[in-house]
């Protein structure tokens, strides 16, 4: 059951990954819609996502869905502790999406669906980063159940780890509109991603500096042998993702950026991975401890085989189905 339990974990831990990475450059174009010049600048914006943005949520409902499954004791001790977090961002991704329709319809009120797609992805971007942000920092258990206030999530760092998160989906939005459009769209996206970038790596350095020294558990597999040599090669490939995508900017490359966007996303995820393995919720209960009954990680492994690579497919598919530019009056109507 150990490695049933951990094969899970890794299955939920790459579905969250995949949700941040495909779902957060269109977050990261609606925090930057209202920063583009004109309609038609947003037009193209939002047609660069239409054929993906609702597929991209998939990797959230998957890890969520799984996350009750398959970890149930998780599920009931995180949801008490982040309720409002998340109920938050997912009343934000409602109006997210409920915008991305209407704005095509209205003419008269296309300013109200624009100013709702750019609150529901900043809000939701928050909500996700301060979610993030609690979680890292511990939730407070006794005897196997949530034992916290309704607002032990609000604190500095999650905030902070919020602030983070929108930077970061910003550059993301803005490295994909580099790959995506042409002219004077690409070069106000290629302007965007270099404050956002900076912003990101200055605030992701802040947030990994203070991220040690939340727990005692966090500072020892950062600075104590022998995991300290598996641990910091993570900062070295961040300062090299930061090196490509200061290269394929000054070099107007299309794809570079993005990558390394995308680079900076993952090796984020690999650091949080070496800071909570394996616990399930930071500092009380582990990842066996979190899992369900073998019979239900078996049941479920089993449907994940086959709906997993059904996924990834259409997924595949659908991006290069829509590859190349996006150019003003193509797209979604």
């Amino acid at each position: 059951m150990p490695e049933l339990a951990y094969v899970w974990a890794c299955l939920i831990a790459l579905s969250v990954l995949l949700y941040v990475a495909l779902d957060g450059f269109d977050l990261g174009i609606g925090i930057l819609f209202p920063m583009l010049k004109d309609d038609a600048r947003r037009d193209v914006a939002m047609n660069s996502v239409a054929p993906v943005w609702d597929g991209n949520e998939t990797w959230l409902v998957l890890g969520g869905g799984g996350l009750f499954a398959v970890f149930p004791l998780a599920y009931a001790v995180i949801m008490p502790a982040l309720y409002i977090p998340v109920i938050v961002m997912l009343v934000a991704l409602i109006f997210r999406g409920v915008a991305f329709e209407f704005r095509w319809k209205s003419e008269r009120r296309r300013w109200l669906w624009d100013a709702s797609f750019f609150g529901g992805s900043l809000v939701a971007a928050l909500a996700q980063g301060v979610t993030l942000g609690a979680l890292v920092q511990g939730i407070a258990v006794e005897n196997r159940a949530y034992a916290g206030g309704p607002f032990d999530w609000l604190t500095p760092f999650s905030l902070f780890t919020g602030a983070a998160l929108i930077a970061g989906y910003a550059l993301l939005g803005a490295t994909w509109l580099i790959m995506k459009t042409e002219g004077g769209l690409r070069r106000q996206a290629t302007d965007f991603a270099w404050a956002a970038g900076v912003t990101t790596y200055v605030l992701v350095g802040a947030v990994s500096l203070w991220t040690p020294f939340l727990d005692p558990l966090y500072f020892q597999r950062w600075f104590s042998t022998p995991v300290i040599w598996f641990a910091w090669p993570v900062p070295l490939l961040v300062a090299a993702t930061a090196a490509i995508m200061v290269r394929g900017l000054l070099r107007g490359g299309d794809r570079a950026p993005f990558l390394a966007a995308q680079g900076l996303f993952a090796l984020c995820f690999v650091g949080l991975g070496i800071s909570f393995w394996p616990m399930m919720i930071p500092p009380e209960i582990t990842i066996v401890e979190a899992a369900a009954p073998r019979s239900t990680l078996i049941f479920m492994l089993v449907g994940a085989g086959i709906l997993l690579p059904i996924i990834l497919a259409y997924t595949v598919h659908a991006y290069w189905v829509f590859r190349g530019k996006v150019r003003e009056g193509e797209g979604y109507h």
